[in-house]
């Protein structure tokens, strides 16, 4: 029986890849995607998130933390899932990397996991390009669900100034400089940055129109504001905590967003606007935050078909009112 339920179990991921395959195929085609997300916990017997990266997948497991007892069951849940990705999409095992993403305290999701790898690729985004490594850290070093975003900065960034906070390897910003944007990005990881000019470059974009600072965003907002500088387009996407040894004190994003806000509110023309997203979960703006400035959710279209039924994240536009 036991070897029936497993056959079953394995039918049935099988048939939802499949099945999701089928229903995001027009829309892959049609924009040329090659990232994107396949599979999300569809299925409550298999907790896992699958990313799709041209020819290769990046297998995450989800929910709680697994003892020795379970050691079994995770060995023949990623048995499963190598068949069902080989079968359905042709990924060898040899292109598909399993990571467990359990709940971790500060920076620990930026830390090496292969510091080794320089397996950089680029995949398709039309019109962009970004290189991703899917072995070095826990994240690839590109956020799939901040597609719509990027695709909108593309579209409404023409001869404006924009600031582009905890950065990360650059995608928005490469989306806003490719958009007719001069872009300010800034971010404590050297290492990030230095991969995020080579996204701009990757995308052939003239990288003496745009500046790249290694700070605490906490502390350049305050240096910004006294050097009276202003900026038209803010993007805001800060890890949901953080510990850096780089920051005089921890960033609880909870607890700090309405600081942060107004310090970043301080730096945009009239006119402008803040772009504020975060993948904390259950968060609440602050009414310090709504009573002040207008303000207006925008997660419904910033979410990318793709990651269906989610709240991958939760964005808003703030404006001065």
């Amino acid at each position: 029986m036991k070897g029936n339920t497993v056959s079953t179990e394995s039918q049935a991921l099988k048939n939802r890849l499949l099945k999701n395959q089928k229903k995001l195929k027009t829309y892959l085609t049609k924009n040329n995607i090659e990232a994107y997300r396949l599979y999300n916990k569809d299925i409550p017997e298999y907790p896992y998130l699958i990313d799709i990266y041209g020819s290769k997948a990046v297998i995450y497991e989800q929910g709680k933390k697994l003892g020795d007892e379970d050691q079994p069951k995770r060995q023949q849940h990623q048995e499963d899932i190598e068949q069902a990705l080989l079968e359905v999409m042709s990924i060898p095992l040899s292109l598909q990397y399993f990571k467990i993403r359990e709940k971790q305290k500060g920076n620990e999701q930026y830390r090496p996991l292969d510091p080794r790898s320089n397996d950089f690729f680029p995949v398709n985004e039309p019109p962009f390009k970004f290189l991703v490594n899917l072995e070095r850290y826990l994240d690839t070093g590109l956020f799939l669900d901040h597609r719509p975003l990027r695709q909108f900065l593309l579209q409404n960034c023409q001869n404006k100034k924009v600031l582009n906070l905890f950065c990360y390897t650059g995608s928005l910003s490469v989306a806003a400089a490719v958009g007719g944007g001069f872009v300010t990005s800034i971010d404590m990881s050297r290492t990030y940055l230095d991969w995020a000019h080579e996204n701009f470059l990757l995308n052939n974009i003239d990288v003496k129109n745009h500046r790249f600072y290694q700070a605490d965003v906490t502390k350049e907002l305050l240096v910004r504001k006294e050097d009276n500088e202003t900026f038209d387009v803010i993007l805001l996407d800060p890890p949901s905590f953080s510990n850096s040894k780089r920051m005089e004190e921890d960033l609880d994003i909870e607890r700090d967003h309405p600081l942060l806000i107004r310090d970043c509110m301080n730096l945009l023309n009239d006119g402008g606007t803040l772009y504020f997203s975060t993948n904390k979960r259950k968060f609440e703006l602050h009414t310090i935050i709504t009573e002040k400035y207008k303000v207006k959710e925008i997660s419904q279209w910033t979410i990318p078909q793709d990651f269906h039924q989610t709240n991958i994240h939760r964005a808003f536009s703030i404006q001065k009112q």
